[in-house]
């Protein structure tokens, strides 16, 4: 344990605390010195027992305030927090359903190629057979001709 000497209200004091926590004890004796003395300066002399009694309450008050908004700030957290994931499960689930809708759309395509180049051989192959069956008309046209 260490000793830490303050002066409070015009009066010296010996805290002990754990070592290492000399200046933190330091730095809250100082803030509450100095709500004492703000207190003082504003209500007057009301006694020493009374403004330590008001000191208190004050820093109590502010106390439960700070308290009230940190668990205000954790409440409006975990409201964000949950918002996140349901975004974050949109935005998973939007992905997915747009992959499948792309994979759709590729099978559709490879399809329609598949079909266009199939459509393709048989217009050749009409147009090979039409362009015999031409030459052959032509070539009987021609020897009926000659005979």
């Amino acid at each position: 344990m260490a000793n830490v000497s303050i002066k409070f209200n015009g009066k010296e004091f010996l805290l002990s605390c754990d070592d290492g926590q000399e200046e933190h004890l330091e730095e809250l004796l100082i803030q509450l010195n100095q709500k004492f003395n703000e207190l003082k300066n504003s209500l007057g002399n009301l006694g020493e027992n009374k403004l330590l009694l008001i000191t208190a309450v004050k820093v109590i008050d502010e106390y439960h305030e700070t308290k009230k908004k940190v668990e205000q700030k954790k409440n409006e957290l975990k409201e964000l927090s949950a918002k996140f994931r349901e975004l974050r499960s949109l935005i998973y689930d939007y992905r997915d359903k747009k992959e499948d809708e792309i994979q759709n759309l590729n099978e559709r395509h490879n399809s329609l190629k598949f079909e266009i180049e199939n459509n393709q051989k048989t217009y050749e192959k009409l147009l090979d057979q039409t362009a015999d069956e031409i030459t052959n008309f032509i070539d009987k046209a021609n020897s009926e001709k000659l005979s």
